[in-house]
């Protein structure tokens, strides 16, 4: 198997290396693992590409790679650049640094690239990592997705649902913000949504008198409604969430019809 992987954090964060080992274990003794990932961090990015400008992409070593640009770019350039004669069968994008849960999921850099990916009819698993106080101090606090990211990964692969419509089903996991050895099992759960959760802005003026915007977060620790990824995730379970780039409210086009004849 041939698995391109990338990221939001940039190519030196500690979840891609996690990522890479993940990657590595699916992959099997001779598959193949190549890393187009941001060169800086690019966070919050979501699915955005580098349209209007050129995206530059040094080699650092065999089968690695870090572009100026974002996840979605990095997806890019591996199918058309860097892997251009042989392309992936798969597409991992993470380890995040942080939970892709709920309303999260839609800024998310690490959700962009397996968006990219799906649209371009490669199958691709976004993963992240929940952090709280049972996990963030620990030696790794990746340990949940080090532990048991390859056998997640494997079950989707094996037993997902992998659609061949023009909006692909991908898929979004996050495992727990707890020990590996605490983790339940896996959920299926659809996407939650916080309710006393917003991004918001602060202004701050600097030494030199200019004035500044800093974009701030809410607690990650807000339940979500039952059946959902968060309520999974604090629960000690990863959750799996199947999406697809479809932004169609289909259960409205018949009623909206009748109301616009």
């Amino acid at each position: 198997m041939r698995i391109l992987i990338t990221n939001d954090d940039g190519i030196n964060a500690p979840g891609l290396a996690t990522l890479t080992a993940i990657a590595h274990d699916v992959a099997g003794p001779h598959g193949e693992v190549w890393t187009v990932a941001p060169a800086f961090e690019q966070s919050g990015v979501g699915h955005c590409i580098s349209y209007a400008a050129p995206t530059m992409i040094a080699k650092l070593s065999d089968r690695r790679y870090a572009a100026e640009g974002s996840p979605a770019d990095c997806v890019l350039a591996g199918l058309y650049d860097v892997m251009k004669d042989a392309r992936p069968d798969l597409i991992l994008s993470g380890v995040n640094r942080g939970n892709n849960a709920a309303d999260n999921t839609l800024y998310s850099g690490t959700i962009g690239a397996i968006i990219e990916a799906a649209i371009q009819g490669v199958k691709g698993i976004a993963l992240s990592q929940f952090f709280g106080p049972d996990n963030r101090d620990l030696d790794d606090p990746f340990e949940a997705a080090a532990k048991h990211g390859a056998a997640t990964v494997r079950a989707l692969l094996d037993k997902g649902i992998w659609t061949t419509d023009a909006y692909k089903i991908f898929y979004n996991v996050n495992f727990p913000p707890v020990a590996a050895a605490d983790v339940k099992g896996m959920k299926v759960a659809s996407q939650g949504f916080r309710e006393n959760t917003r991004f918001g802005m602060q202004p701050e003026t600097a030494p030199n008198g200019r004035r500044f915007l800093w974009v701030t977060g809410g607690p990650q620790d807000e339940p979500t409604g039952d059946g959902t990824d968060v309520n999974a995730n604090l629960d000690g379970y990863t959750s799996i969430t199947p999406m697809r780039a479809d932004l169609t409210a289909h259960d409205m086009l018949a009623d909206l019809t009748d109301r616009l004849k």
